[in-house]
């Protein structure tokens, strides 16, 4: 199931076209909320860092387990509850309906990256919290997940998305630091994808 960008959007993103890296097998980018929002953006500024026919990007507000399965690597773009999830175009409920489909992915063989949009100045004791809501579904079913980033890099004081010390994913603030994102997206893609397969 691939997606094109919808008519409203800013700019085309048309399917996928079916040409393969011969070096990593392609990427499914797994987002929501979608329809506008800032998860919806950040992703397709992923894919675009990484490249357009190196990645499918879905919805997750449609998406089953059939489809992850068609994957060995694995973005996740999540969004934790926080100003987005008030007051955004999008209502709730995308990834409230697709954790049920992890319960019935088989990750074993699957490398796995997530991101999370953040509110560090409104939300700070909750700063990326879906990170650590995801990786509670991922880990007991052996997903191999990277993609850990220093919690150095940004100013919060509590969050449920660090594990050993490190974000298991990339925090990304779209509402107080934007002008960071690209930075941050290309660094964290330096060290994603050599690890996948």
């Amino acid at each position: 199931m691939y997606f094109a960008k919808s008519k409203e959007k800013s700019h085309d993103w048309l399917p996928y076209n079916g040409v393969k890296s011969t070096k990593m097998k392609t990427i499914g980018i797994f987002y929501g909320p979608a329809e506008g929002s800032s998860t919806e953006k950040v992703a397709y500024q992923v894919a675009e860092q990484i490249g357009e026919n190196k990645v499918d990007l879905i919805p997750v507000k449609n998406a089953t387990f059939r489809d992850l399965n068609k994957y060995s690597n694995l973005i996740f773009g999540i969004s934790t509850v926080g100003k987005e999830t008030w007051d955004g175009e999008a209502p709730p409920g995308d990834w409230d309906q697709f954790r049920m489909e992890l319960d019935r992915t088989d990750f074993q063989d699957k490398v796995v990256a997530m991101f999370s949009l953040g509110d560090h100045i409104t939300y700070p004791k909750h700063f990326a919290d879906a990170l650590g809501t995801l990786a509670e579904k991922l880990l007991p079913r052996k997903a191999k997940i990277v993609g850990y980033v220093n919690t150095e890099e940004y100013d919060f004081e509590e969050s449920q998305g660090i594990y050993e010390g490190k974000f298991i994913g990339l925090p990304i603030d779209e509402d107080f630091e934007a002008h960071l994102t690209d930075e941050r997206i290309r660094k964290w893609l330096d060290k994603i994808l050599p690890q996948f397969v």
